[in-house]
Order: structure tokens, then sequence, then C-alpha cells
């Protein structure tokens, strides 16, 4: 663990942007299906997000689907200089918490294209496979993301829920910048990818970072928290920035309020012994 951490990364050695983001998914209707249930505050939110210093947003194809890449840009276009927005393919959504991988090269061109027209940019910044598609080789997935990186449609690339393995075989086809797969103070089960990936210097984005875990954390957690004045959110926040320089977060959030508690984390340095107590 170093001491004086960074709260900046720079996204493929180039695009500096703060460590801790925000994800757009609850921006959704129930089972990320359909409108944001208020879309005027949904709209506020992610201005918010912006105002306080958030460069860094996460969404997908698949959030709506569509609609939430609309919405971005209804509320943030046209777009503060420096702002990064990730987005995702590869996901059918058939209905309300339904997701069915399609990583056939024509779905896949079809998103980046349509991706490019909802978020309004001539780049996507960070285009991310959303799953591997067991139906397709890889390799036949990454064919029109490779086509649109050399057109210049997509600037950089990243992978969703992979292991070791698939990371490898991905980079063969195309470089890889970031992988977001589960992570969180109580559900550790990637670490040897986020390990991996911090060797690499590539991005970890860590999904449902919020999770702090089971009961027996709990405990240790709001023993930490009111040492700190803090809630537990954001004690479960403080150590995934401490935990790897490579973990960009992105909760997520349907509260300007809570939105900027998340953001408060970035300030709490927890001390190695807490660091320790919460990593055993």
């Amino acid at each position: 663990m170093e001491t004086k951490q960074s709260l900046t990364y720079k996204l493929g050695g180039q695009l500096e942007i703060n460590r801790l983001g925000y994800g757009a998914m609850q921006l959704t209707g129930t089972g990320v299906f359909g409108e944001a249930a208020d879309r005027e505050n949904a709209k506020k939110v992610l201005q918010s997000a912006v105002a306080s210093g958030v460069n860094f947003i996460d969404t997908a194809e698949a959030y709506g689907p569509k609609l939430n890449e609309s919405l971005i840009a209804d509320a943030l276009y046209p777009y503060k200089k420096g702002l990064v927005i990730a987005t995702k393919g590869g996901f059918n959504r058939p209905g309300p918490n339904q997701w069915v991988p399609n990583g056939h090269p024509d779905y896949i061109r079809e998103n980046i294209e349509g991706s490019l027209q909802r978020l309004k940019v001539e780049t996507i910044d960070l285009w991310q496979l959303h799953r591997f598609d067991p139906k397709v080789p890889v390799e036949e997935t990454l064919g029109p993301v490779v086509e649109a990186v050399k057109a210049g449609k997509i600037r950089y690339v990243g992978l969703s829920e992979v292991n070791i393995e698939q990371i490898e075989r991905a980079e063969k086809v195309v470089p890889i910048v970031s992988v977001q797969n589960l992570y969180n103070l109580g559900n550790r089960q990637w670490e040897e990818i986020l390990d991996y990936t911090a060797k690499r210097n590539i991005a970890f984005i860590p999904w449902f970072p919020l999770a702090s875990g089971p009961d027996k954390l709990a405990e240790k957690i709001d023993k930490i928290a009111a040492k700190h004045g803090a809630t537990t959110s954001q004690i479960a926040l403080a150590w995934l920035l401490q935990r790897s320089a490579n973990i960009l977060l992105i909760p997520g959030t349907k509260s300007i309020d809570h939105l900027e508690e998340n953001l408060q984390s970035a300030r709490i340095e927890l001390s190695e012994e807490e660091f320790a107590e919460l990593s055993k």
C-alpha cells in the first residue's frame, strides 16, 4: 500500500482522469430497463457529478437499453473538456433484469455506431466488451472493434467480467486498457485479476464497489467509519482507492446528496493498520 495515493489515473497512459468517477446504470427504470423514473432528476445528478469534478462516466448500450447513453448526452452535451465517457456493448436485453450475451460481429458493429450517435461523439474514449459470448469466438466479436479503432471511432478498448486467459486472448486482437470486474470490500473473487492488471498498467474498474461485505466485516468498518466521521460506503470506497493505484471507481446513485457523499471518500486516508484490518 502506498502512503499518499494519487487520485488521478492515466487511462491508456494518456487520458488523465479522476479515480472517483460515476456509474450511470442506476439512472434507468427498474431492472435496468426503460427510462429513469424521474428523468429531470437523473439529468441533475449527471450535471452535479461533472460540476463536482467527476470526469469519468461509465454507461452501456444495454442500460435502458440505449436510453442511458441518450440521457447522458441530453444532460451533458456539449461535453466539458476532458470528460471521458466509457460505454459497453455486447448484450441483448429482452426485458427487465434479462441479459443475454451477443458477440455477433454485426451486432457489435451496430452497438458501436449506435453509441456514437446516442452519445453525440465522433470518438468513444473507452469502449468495453460487456461479456464474452460463449457462442462466438472473441476474435470474431472484436473484428468490428478493431475496424472502429482504425477508423478513429474508438480510442481505447476494455473488457468486463474476464479472467486472465480471456484478457490475453483479446490482447492478441486489440490492445486492452481496462478491465471491469465485480470487486469490493466484501467480494474479492477477482483479486488475482486486480493484481494482474496493476502489474500490466491496465485500469481496473470494480463494478458494485459500494458493497461492504458480510456482517463480520461490518463491525470493523463501523468502528473505522466512526473514527473518520464517515459512512460505511465511504470507508468501502476509500479502501478500494488505497487497495491499488489502477482502481477507477464508478459508484452509482440517483441522489445528489449520496453522490456528494461518495465523492467525499477521496478525502479519507485510512491508516496502515486500518487498511490491513479491512484487507484481512
